[in-house]
């Protein structure tokens, strides 16, 4: 019979559902052919889920957790370009808290040990009646993956694990000294876990709703740029609508000259016709004339009743086209009070709102960890973020770059004489007022040449 020392880990995947809740669940080998588009999953279509990958032990309990997305096509196969090493951040993921099996390890936005995966993971709910890790405990315990679940009475000794007393310790201890002793370490135990696991679950919220308050300042950041430009685009079109009435009482003025031009004209022939006439003898020009005179007076009279008629026509549309244009230019005076109104509302004006409103700016930066932003120095920290940071850590911007490039690379950055980096794993600096240039990044060999150098 022989004795497994180390049980056997669990692989398993939770979906999450929109509406909260876990809505299906899967071992690892069906995940993976999901990944390699064996079987489709066509209630997830087009939408971008929210999992969970998880290391469950023999007796039910997580030991490990993983928060990721995951994007589905239009035919519900999963991304193919969809490449995370979720047991690579599993296994090197930073502690979380206990869910029954001490601390488990913890991966996702805020707690990523990978920085280049974070984009890739979601940070969980941990608020009271919605947390999602105590949704997946619960979950697991229901085994509706049909895990084998080993149990705890029936767990065999390791015989390297038997160790005999010496002989002076043979005698039998006090019991009653012996299970004071035991009850008082376990109840320190307990609470130092307790008091570490409450600590872990602040943070986690804390930077939990510090990315929630960054993502709605975006928002409204973006809305209020919206809200600018469609009242540029109705500004031109208001515009646009002008030019075209200017354009319109043009034209109509071109037409009434035309029609004078054209009456003057008439008149001018009717009197050629008219001195003609007159040349006649005196009989005929006294008929021709009584005859001229009363198709004249009747040409005239229709000819000016016309074009009464028509000047006031084009006088009631004249007046019609001016009362548009005073329409249209206080439309666009007052669109255009809204613009400035609105241009002098923005940027500061909404960061003293929200300062009104409770909203504090906190920002994260390596070393310094969150900081409050007070509304005085949000233009400073715009400017110049690291500059800022440098001086909440009391040491000099050059300074800070040059321990920020070491915190996110921890190698030596000593040259060999082939003119490339040492690039030595060395001990990461956490506090940039500790470091020192010349020293802090240099592997124990170079910071020995480094100081051979000084001393010369």
């Amino acid at each position: 019979m022989s004795i497994q020392n180390k049980p056997h880990m669990v692989e398993a995947v939770m979906f999450f559902s929109e509406r909260g809740g876990i809505c299906k669940e899967m071992l690892f080998p069906e995940f993976e052919a999901l990944l390699d588009s064996v079987v489709n999953m066509p209630e997830f279509a087009d939408e971008q889920v929210r999992m969970a990958y998880l290391l469950i032990n023999p007796r039910l309990m997580i030991r490990s957790v993983v928060f990721f997305f995951l994007d589905f096509d239009e035919k519900g196969a999963a991304d193919s370009g969809w490449n995370l090493p979720l047991r690579h951040l599993a296994d090197n993921a930073g502690r979380g808290p206990d869910m029954g099996a001490g601390p488990i390890r913890l991966a996702c936005r805020s707690q990523c040990p990978v920085s280049w995966h974070q984009m890739h993971l979601w940070d969980p709910s941990l608020a009271p009646g919605g947390n999602d890790l105590v949704l997946l405990r619960d979950t697991v315990k229901r085994n509706a993956l049909g895990l084998i679940v080993e149990d705890e009475s029936s767990a065999v000794m390791v015989p390297e694990r038997l160790h005999v007393a010496a002989e002076d310790r043979w005698q039998a201890p006090d019991p009653a000294l012996a299970q004071a002793e035991k009850a008082a370490a376990e109840k320190d135990r307990e609470q130092r876990a307790k008091a570490a696991q409450m600590i872990k679950q602040q943070r986690l919220r804390i930077s939990t709703l510090s990315q929630q308050y960054e993502e709605e300042l975006a928002r409204l950041k973006m809305a209020s740029a919206e809200q600018l430009r469609s009242v540029q685009v109705e500004q031109q079109r208001l515009l646009q609508a002008l030019r075209q009435q200017e354009t319109l009482n043009a034209r109509l003025k071109e037409q009434l000259g035309a029609q004078a031009a054209q009456f003057q004209s008439g008149r001018e022939d009717m009197s050629r016709q008219r001195r003609v006439l007159e040349h006649n003898t005196r009989t005929e020009m006294d008929l021709l004339r009584s005859q001229f005179e009363r198709e004249s007076q009747a040409k005239v009279a229709a000819a000016v009743a016309e074009s009464r008629e028509q000047v006031a026509i084009r006088d009631v549309e004249l007046a019609y086209r001016v009362e548009q244009q005073a329409h249209t230019q206080q439309e666009l005076e007052r669109v255009t009070a809204e613009r400035d109104e609105l241009a002098r509302q923005g940027g500061e004006r909404i960061l003293e709102r929200l300062a009104k409103l409770g909203v504090v700016f906190v920002v994260y930066h390596p070393g310094a960890g969150h900081l409050t932003v007070p509304l005085q120095d949000v233009a400073r920290y715009q400017n110049n973020p690291l500059a800022y940071a440098a001086s909440k850590c009391f040491v000099s911007e050059q300074q800070y770059r040059q321990w920020l490039e070491h915190y996110q690379n921890p190698v030596c950055e000593a040259q060999l004489p082939n003119g490339e980096r040492c690039a030595m794993p060395i001990e990461r600096i956490d506090s940039p007022s500790r470091f020192v240039s010349a020293e802090s990044g240099c592997c124990t060999q170079h910071k020995a040449l480094s100081r051979l150098r000084t001393v010369g």
